[in-house]
């Protein structure tokens, strides 16, 4: 009997191992590639990564970052500034609040042809783990159409799916679920 239970454990385990190792043979342009992040925490705790390194979205480094400290990326007042757009539950259609600050971004890509980002979905933690990573890439391809239709070129773009493994809120409340259903833009590099 304990023989069985434990082959009913592995199986499953290596089955998921197969296909996590399998390479992604034949993506084309404009694939979306989705990082599996399970197994890592936020940093919350103290918990971190097996270095003793904490990691979390307060704590990463994206290189090319530091390139960007100028007045008009940075400026409160500049649309430019505001780099999440939200998202109402189940749906990754845009708000018509966050237009104006998708047209900024669209014209300041057009404007630097050699300028990066990378548009980051996510989403709460309600559904399965799968129907969450497909709805956080909906959402950051329709920001990244978007973007496109208002002049920015699709090789400017990375699309990364984190689902609701990166929340910006702990909580199991609307208060907290609204402010993780996003796409948040992140700007590379020159």
């Amino acid at each position: 009997m304990k023989k069985l239970k434990l082959f009913a454990v592995l199986v499953p385990l290596l089955w998921l191992a197969a296909c996590s190792s399998t390479p992604n043979k034949g993506m084309n342009e404009g694939d979306v590639a989705v990082e599996d992040l399970s197994a890592q925490t936020s940093g919350v705790n103290g918990q971190g990564n097996a270095d003793g390194s904490e990691y979390g979205s307060e704590t990463q480094v994206v290189v090319g970052e530091d390139d960007y400290q100028g007045n008009e990326l940075n400026d409160p007042s500049n649309p430019l500034s505001n780099r999440v757009v939200y998202f109402e539950y189940d749906s990754a259609n845009v708000r018509q609040e966050d237009q104006a600050t998708l047209q900024a971004h669209a014209a300041y890509l057009a404007k630097h042809p050699n300028v990066t980002v990378r548009l980051e979905g996510h989403t709460d933690e309600r559904g399965s783990r799968e129907y969450n990573l497909a709805l956080g890439e909906r959402r950051a391809l329709s920001i990244r159409q978007i973007l496109m239709l208002q002049g920015a070129d699709m090789s400017q773009f990375q699309v990364t799916s984190f689902g609701e493994e990166r929340p910006a809120v702990d909580g199991s409340d609307e208060s907290a679920w609204a402010q993780n259903r996003r796409v948040e833009i992140v700007y590379l590099g020159r």
